[in-house]
């Protein structure tokens, strides 16, 4: 049987990560560290050459970020081009009036002053005493330009033969991991200089598309201290191979008689955030009588995508039962659907009478963010003016209105209840709609059992947008929120429907929204993979072990640390074919705390009728 053979990086791609980490190790001690503020962004992309206008900062680092790791870092710089000597001397011979090759100081200070990414004086006057070579009150742009080119390309070549110091350091390719270590000091920053500044008083103060280009590299010159990541030497590896051939499937059939059984169903939906991780609502099942169950869960189909079979139908589910203990240590796993029917996850088997946790799980390796080059630039219009002069929703906006109320209609009544309007309006806005606002949306809006229909929804999406005359930006805000992009199509979330049949009583299943809900997710995880197998202790660390769940369609592994500091785990599944992992790399680390467990990753096949192998090394990084 063939191997879909996974992409070998090109020479071109291998030159572009390691100049990706040379310029991280030149900023922070590891390519594990976070990057923890602005400030840290734009001095790390300094070191990459880029040195990014506050605009495009802003782009990268919102009001919602709290941290990046060096795989964001790396698309970041995809998408974020080095300035050019040529792009600098276009916007100074713009200010050159008499076209001498000089500039005088007035004339800098009023460009960097004024327009753009405002500069003080001090920082003007800082730059041009280090620009005027020759002390006589003028800047001679082009060995000014010069300069600063040559100093951006020494300090990245300075950076890359510290990373070349270690050659098994160069070949390293650290990934996204979930713990953040303590952040690291940074270089101090000093002041830069702006194209698009230099360029201002013959351009418009909308227009900042030029980058940022600054003279805070020169320090970065004499900087001498090595990455600490030089010390890291390998330890001995343990390696763990695993095809389909040995996990054949053992499909759970459908009880006699199903038909007959209670059942009650639940909606819900897996959103992917800003930082990687995926959230959704958990649920709790009421079992009034011990009964034989038969639970499932998988991707919801919408009624508006009949074309062609939608990407989240393909996403991976699984449902998770925990007792419901009175805290999260009271908690413990029942049972997991770990076989697979079609989209359909499925568990059979008997629940006792009592109150259970229901939690929704994906792996990630199917969901995960979409890189920047793939985002189109385009947008579908939201609104438009009809004939008499008012505004509208588009038949494209209703029809995804319409699947949007599908999702959040938990219980599929065709209705929304405060309840359920309110799990939307926590996800778009952050913000509770109260009884007072609900009776307000009674008397302006379709509504019937004092529950929201689907005309009122649009009814009241319409609103928002005529309040607006018409802009469209909080529209795209709802919309984004709920996994939407600019092209309307469902990227960043999987919409599923849970089912629960019951042969001897009714169950109930009710929405919950707690604080602990991922930390009850991911205890529900581990244990589900330490459960299912024996752990394997890397060879020469007796007290690191590693544990691989070998699951029908999925294999997930956790490290456990059961020393007292923590410990650094280099995974490699180079060797694996027709594999995809939830870390969206071949090659990656993570870093344990003391005496802790942690998931490492999740493991699919590509293409699932494919025969895959998993082949996966880890080895220990001694500390620093």
């Amino acid at each position: 049987m063939s191997f879909q053979e996974s992409p070998r990086p090109s020479d071109e791609e291998e030159a572009f990560y390691m100049q990706c980490r040379a310029a991280y190790l030149a900023v922070f001690r590891s390519s594990l560290t976070n990057i923890a503020s602005k400030q840290q962004l734009c001095r790390v992309l300094q070191q990459a050459g880029r040195n990014p206008s506050h605009a495009t900062l802003n782009k990268y680092w919102t009001t919602r970020t709290y941290k990046l790791n060096f795989d964001d870092f790396c698309e970041i710089l995809k998408c974020e081009k080095k300035s050019e000597e040529s792009e600098l001397m276009r916007a100074f011979k713009k200010m050159d009036v008499n076209g001498d090759g000089y500039i005088t100081h007035s004339e800098l200070e009023k460009a960097l002053t004024t327009r753009g990414d405002k500069m003080t004086t001090e920082e003007v006057n800082a730059i041009f005493s280090l620009a005027d070579i020759n002390k006589d009150g003028k800047l001679d742009y082009a060995e000014f330009c010069r300069l600063l080119v040559s100093t951006v390309e020494q300090c990245q070549t300075a950076a890359l033969e510290r990373l070349e110091a270690d050659g098994k350091l160069k070949r390293q390719n650290f990934g996204s991991q979930s713990y953040s270590p303590p952040k690291s000091s940074v270089s101090s920053s000093s002041s830069g200089i702006t194209a698009a500044q230099v360029e201002a008083t013959h351009r418009t103060e909308s227009d900042t598309a030029l980058k940022k280009v600054g003279v805070c590299l020169l320090d970065s010159r004499s900087s001498s201290r090595p990455s600490s990541a030089r010390s890291r030497r390998s330890s001995l590896s343990n390696s763990t191979t695993v095809t389909s051939s040995s996990t054949k499937a053992s499909k759970i059939p459908e009880p006699p008689g199903l038909q007959e059984w209670h059942h009650s169903y639940m909606k819900g939906c897996f959103f992917l955030e800003d930082d990687g991780s995926i959230s959704s609502l958990q649920y709790q099942l009421h079992v009034p009588e011990t009964t034989s169950v038969y639970l499932t869960i998988q991707p919801l189909s919408l009624s508006h995508r009949t074309d062609k079979t939608p990407s989240w139908m393909t996403v991976d589910t699984a449902l998770f039962v925990m007792s419901a203990g009175e805290s999260k240590e009271d908690s413990t796993l029942v049972c997991f659907t770990e076989s697979k029917d079609k989209e359909k996850y499925v568990w059979k088997g008997e629940l006792n009478a009592g109150t259970y946790n229901l939690l929704p799980f994906t792996s990630g390796c199917r969901l995960k963010k979409r890189s920047k080059k793939s985002l189109s630039n385009k947008s579908v219009e939201l609104v438009y003016k009809t004939d008499t002069g008012e505004l509208d929703l588009t038949r494209e906006l209703r029809e995804v209105l319409s699947d949007i109320f599908e999702v959040i209609d938990l219980d599929g009544n065709g209705l929304l209840s405060l309840e359920e309007y309110n799990f939307f309006e926590l996800r778009t806005s952050g913000e509770k709609c109260d009884k007072d606002a609900w009776t307000v949306c009674k008397e302006n809006f379709d509504m019937r059992k004092n529950q929201l229909t689907r005309q009122g929804f649009m009814e009241l999406n319409l609103m928002e947008a005529t309040e607006k005359d018409g802009d469209p930006a909080d529209l795209w805000v709802t919309l984004e929120a709920m996994g939407y992009n600019r092209m309307l199509e469902l990227v960043e979330a999987c919409p599923f429907q849970i089912d629960v049949h019951c042969e001897g009583t009714q169950p109930s299943i009710q929405p919950i929204s707690t604080d602990s809900g991922p930390k009850l997710l991911n205890q529900a995880l581990q244990k589900s993979i330490t459960a299912r197998t024996g752990a394997k202790a890397l060879r020469g660390h007796d007290n690191v072990f590693i544990y691989t769940y070998r699951g029908e369609h999925r294999i997930s592994s956790l490290i456990a640390n059961k020393t007292n500091q923590k410990v650094t785990v280099h995974v490699n599944n180079e060797q694996s074919r027709n594999c995809c992992s939830s870390r969206g790399m071949t090659v990656f680390a993570v870093e344990v705390p003391a005496r802790t467990k942690m998931v490492c990753q999740h493991v699919l096949p590509i293409i699932e009728k494919q025969d895959w192998t998993y082949n996966c090394v880890e080895t220990i990084l001694p500390s620093i």
